[in-house]
């Protein structure tokens, strides 16, 4: 399992070892305040806005067209935005780093 480590909108750096499953899924399970995953995931809201860290963005990859068609509707996107519930942390992911949206 990998280490993901969440930075909320104040700088305060949440990170969680162990952790299986979505971005979204880890982050409201540990208390990340500013991740709330409104729709449970299945990619009809913004509520689990991330942006990845340029340094992780070829290994995340980019969004599909569902999930860009949402982010589209969305103030304060660029090319690091990212659903939490679209993105998958795996074993390549280890060490991931992401910054929180404020909702």
């Amino acid at each position: 399992m990998a280490k993901v480590t969440f930075v909320t909108t104040d700088g305060t750096e949440v990170s969680i070892s162990d952790a299986n499953g979505s971005l979204m899924e880890i982050a409201t399970a540990n208390g990340v305040d500013e991740i709330e995953g409104a729709c449970g995931g299945v990619c009809a809201c913004c509520t689990c806005h991330v942006k990845i860290r340029p340094e992780w963005l070829g290994k995340v990859g980019k969004a599909e067209e569902a999930e860009q068609d949402m982010l589209d509707e969305e103030d304060g996107t660029d090319e690091r935005s990212r659903l939490g519930c679209q993105v998958e942390l795996t074993d390549d992911l280890d060490g991931l780093v992401v910054d929180v949206v404020p909702l």
